[in-house]
């Protein structure tokens, strides 16, 4: 077997494959041998079949399955052997019909090459670092649902502007049907709200959908319909109340601190804002985290300047879909996807400069730390690690969790590398800035 390269540019080469008798006849010979012991043709005692009828009825489908694993093996070692970092796979030229009566083969595949790029991390331009900070308002706002979440509900006669009222939307004609507790502080405006003072249990107040809440997703809720149903929705929905009720405050005592908090390290109103504000700034840190990695994913994207054999990809994407695309729709996959393929090539390098490996330890970790805060959610602070082992290997039983683990890993190490070498502006906020900027002014 001979195996030659011609290299086209500097992102795309063809291989050719001289496939001699000598290399397949020997295997071939033996799959036949082993056929002829066990065919079974009418006319022959087992084992007894002539070989030329083997032959004949077996030797072109032996051979060409043999040939196409030698084939495959070669490439596979050739390209290991050279160190060539190829994109998607080895495309076989078209070629015309193969004479497989022939003694000797041979074959071209198309390779699409990695190209030669370097990253960089310092941009001239830094990126912001946002450092989310629980500011005393949010955390005066927080302490009062926390207060109204644990106080006391008292029925009342009639609606009052801070009343909890529970009754049924609905609207026949869109089999609108739905029982919520609602405060008029959410209805938009000042003439919904109105309609409601002064109301009694039994009371049907008429309302229309456009202009009730300020977001599609309280309408949503409020009416339980999809999204699609409530964007833009006008329609007349009555409300039959059932029950009134005002929420007073609980006390901000002990009693009350150690509901929220069983372990006792809440003692005062002091201590309490601390909590809060260290919890809120721990979810900070995540959402501040994915913000860098956006941002810094994208500053790569765009710095980072190297060509790709377009042409090749979008031939490759044509052959290994699930369903047959045509030269214009395997173009307009590859532009769709062409942003991810770049990026994944610059994590390759920035993974491999940095020396950035995941072992099976690494993911099981993880995975125990995700499932314990889980557990915590439900009361269980303290879980076994035998417990947590058992589900662990469980979870990491499915291989699409591990990848997605790994994954995680990977990306969290790239941000601390990140965090490390890129050109970063830190930036203090409160939340409420932090979604104005980021989100826009909601």
């Amino acid at each position: 077997m001979n195996i030659t390269r011609e290299n086209i540019d500097a992102l795309n080469a063809v291989v050719k494959v001289d496939i001699a008798k000598e290399d397949y006849s020997e295997k071939v010979d033996k799959i036949l041998t082993d056929y002829r012991k066990t065919a079974n043709i009418p006319g022959f005692r087992k084992g007894h079949v002539p070989m030329g009828m083997v032959k004949k009825q077996y030797g072109k489908a032996v051979l060409v399955d043999e040939v196409n694993k030698l084939l495959q093996d070669a490439l596979n070692k050739y390209l290991t052997e050279e160190k060539l970092d190829v994109l998607g796979q080895p495309l076989p030229k078209a070629q015309e019909g193969i004479n497989w009566d022939a003694e000797a083969f041979t074959f071209e595949f198309e390779l699409g090459l990695t190209p030669e790029f370097e990253v960089e991390l310092k941009g001239d331009k830094a990126i912001t670092q946002y450092n989310i900070v629980a500011d005393d308002k949010m955390i005066d706002e927080q302490i009062e649902n926390i207060k109204k979440q644990y106080g006391k509900l008292i029925p009342q006669d009639v609606v009052e502007e801070d009343s909890e009222i529970t009754g049924t939307f609905k609207n026949e004609e869109k089999e609108i049907e739905n029982t919520i507790t609602l405060t008029l502080d959410k209805l938009k405006g000042k003439a919904n709200p109105k309609k409601f003072i002064g109301s009694k249990v039994g009371d049907v107040i008429t309302l229309k959908t456009k202009g009730l809440y300020e977001d599609d997703h309280d309408l949503m809720h409020a009416l339980k319909v999809s999204h699609d149903d409530a964007h833009g929705l006008e329609i007349e929905v009555t409300f039959t109340i059932s029950e009134i009720n005002k929420r007073e405050a609980a006390d901000l005592d002990q009693e009350l601190f150690d509901k929220l908090f069983a372990d006792g390290s809440v003692k005062s109103v002091t201590d309490l804002k601390d909590k809060i504000k260290e919890d809120a700034e721990k979810q900070f840190v995540q959402q501040a985290d994915q913000k860098l990695l956006n941002d810094i994913t994208e500053y790569l994207i765009e710095s980072t300047k190297f060509d790709l054999p377009a042409e090749f990809l979008q031939k490759w994407i044509q052959a290994s879909g699930e369903t047959a695309l045509d030269d214009a729709a395997a173009k307009e996959e590859f532009e769709k996807s062409e942003k991810s393929m770049r990026y994944q090539l610059i994590e390759g390098k920035l993974i491999a400069a940095n020396n950035i490996q995941i072992t099976m330890d690494d993911i099981k970790d993880h995975a125990k730390t995700m499932i314990k805060a889980q557990m915590a959610q439900f009361g269980q602070l303290n879980p076994s690690d035998d417990e947590l082992e058992g589900i662990a290997a469980r979870v990491l039983g499915n291989q699409e969790e591990a990848r997605r683990i790994s994954e995680q890993i990977v990306s969290q190490r790239l941000l601390d590398v990140y965090k490390e070498k890129a050109n970063l502006e830190v930036k203090e906020v409160t939340y409420e800035n932090f979604v104005k900027e980021v989100y826009g002014d909601k």
